[in-house]
């Protein structure tokens, strides 16, 4: 199989993964790491089935990268990995109403541009 196929599947894999984890710690909230507090939030996180597929997804995202780490070269696929960069802000634009003001548009046009000419290198 093609590796940037390979790479893009690994990259909406880890944006679903960063998705899911997001939709699960939101359920959770706003908390303070404390030791008085480790086990309940830890039980809650556990318990969240949201942060369980976000884990799995990022697995399954692992093992995907492995697969393309053995076919190319890690200085040429790691800087398309960041593709992720834009994928993950799209998406959580358009399904967790976050907001992408003109300076991140501005870095995600910038982090586009990096990866095309990265993309030309191999």
């Amino acid at each position: 199989m093609n590796p940037m196929i390979l790479i893009l599947a690994g990259v909406v894999l880890n944006t679903a993964a960063q998705i899911m984890l997001k939709v699960g710690m939101g359920r959770i909230g706003h908390f303070h790491l404390t030791v008085e507090n480790f086990w309940p939030v830890a039980i809650q996180v556990i318990a969240s089935l949201p942060i369980w597929g976000g884990l799995f997804c990022y697995g399954f995202s692992l093992a995907i990268w492995l697969v393309v780490l053995s076919r190319v070269q890690v200085s040429w696929a790691y800087p398309l990995a960041s593709i992720g960069y834009v994928v993950t802000a799209m998406a959580a634009h358009f399904w967790l109403g976050e907001q992408l003001g003109p300076m991140r548009m501005v870095g995600i046009g910038i982090i586009m541009i990096g990866v095309f000419i990265v993309s030309k290198t191999a």
